[in-house]
């Protein structure tokens, strides 16, 4: 199968675990002439295949799959180096995972209950190199804002950690897991 793309076209792969979800998704997408779905995949590890194989222009990722969960494609992606955007779309209103992904370097994050709205929208941004969030997540941006604010204002050092704090760094830098360091600290 060979795809003759124009400058103007957006190429996306759809990663879900539920079919459903990813044929409604696609029906959305591919209402819009500049958008071309490459592959729809159902796990994570399929996922990676198909970004490697096709580079898409955006990648939407489902945050719960089966092999590899999407935060897992998304580091994956990034220790790789491959050249595809990514949007998180997720039913989980959680700002952890929020957080999470942009840390990952995601440009979109659409809740699923908001996709049928959102999804064209942040495809069009993403696809653009610019951020994208649904509407019902602008309190998590203003949250990150305010906790860059604090953490500028503060210039938190080495020096605010507590003793136990320090020694768990320290053996961080030894490359010691976790379970070594829990045995070392009797955890």
């Amino acid at each position: 199968l060979t795809v003759i793309l124009t400058m103007s076209e957006i190429t996306i792969i759809i990663a879900d675990d539920h079919p459903i979800v990813r044929k409604g998704l696609r029906e959305i997408i591919e209402e819009e002439s500049k958008f071309i779905v490459l592959a729809e995949v159902n796990n994570g590890q399929e996922a990676i295949e198909a970004i490697e194989k096709l580079c898409p222009t955006v990648t939407i990722l489902d945050v719960d799959m089966p092999i590899m969960n999407g935060f897992d494609v998304a580091r994956e992606i990034k220790a790789k180096k491959l050249p595809t955007e990514i949007i998180f779309m997720t039913m989980h209103h959680d700002e952890d995972l929020f957080n999470e992904a942009i840390d990952l370097g995601a440009k979109g994050f659409v809740l699923k209950d908001s996709a049928l709205s959102d999804i064209i929208e942040c495809i069009k941004t993403v696809a653009s190199k610019n951020h994208y969030t649904s509407h019902a997540l602008t309190s998590f941006l203003i949250n990150r804002s305010r906790q860059a604010i604090r953490l500028t204002e503060k210039q938190p050092s080495i020096n605010d950690l507590t003793p136990t704090e320090r020694r768990v760094l320290k053996l961080i830098a030894e490359n010691l897991t976790s379970k070594e360091i829990g045995e070392q600290l009797f955890i």
